[in-house]
């Protein structure tokens, strides 16, 4: 036997505790329903804050990404949205990602350049609107911090109408423009 279960027969009953190597919960990530949450985000300058849940009183669409300039983020997943023609037809269209102010505004000029498309680019740079959604994800190993899963929310007056979450965190198929702007 094993000096650690030896020690593990010392132990009363109601102290050891089993572990399950997997869950069988559901994701309780954002649904249909669901309220935009009431969290300010920034624009351009940590002090231009922006609040999702008023600006979204219309109709609207949030598109949530793990980080600015990726590769995934800046060659296919924004670029399928500027360059849609259903775009105009989504109402107000807000980029989200846990990143600063800053560098959501470099990454904006970079894609839209003469901001033609009309897509605002917010950055939620302590997680807390993305967290509020529950779509952060661990992945310090890759970005340094917890990251927003890739996403876009169909919003009417405040509340999701419809989500389309990336099952895999970052790929770039469910929130997809063709997928969303049907």
């Amino acid at each position: 036997m094993s000096h650690s279960r030896g020690l593990l027969r010392l132990l009363p009953r109601s102290t050891i505790v089993a572990s399950r190597p997997f869950s069988t919960t559901a994701p309780a990530f954002v649904k249909a329903g669901d309220s935009i949450p009431d969290i300010d985000l920034v624009e351009a300058s940590p002090g231009n804050k922006v609040n999702l849940a008023k600006e979204l009183q219309g109709k609207g669409l949030v598109i949530g990404v793990p980080a600015a300039f990726s590769p995934a983020c800046s060659a296919s997943h924004i670029p399928g949205y500027l360059n849609s023609a259903s775009l105009k037809e989504a109402g107000k269209v807000f980029v989200v990602s846990v990143n600063d102010a800053f560098v959501m505004k470099a990454w904006g000029a970079t894609l839209d350049p003469q901001n033609k498309s009309g897509i605002r680019f917010l950055g939620d740079p302590d997680a807390k609107f993305t967290e509020a959604l529950d779509l952060s994800f661990e992945s310090a190993s890759i970005f340094g911090n917890n990251r927003s899963k890739r996403y876009a929310l169909k919003v009417e007056d405040g509340k999701v109408k419809e989500a389309y979450v990336e099952p895999d965190n970052t790929g770039v198929d469910v929130s997809s423009a063709d997928k969303v702007l049907k």
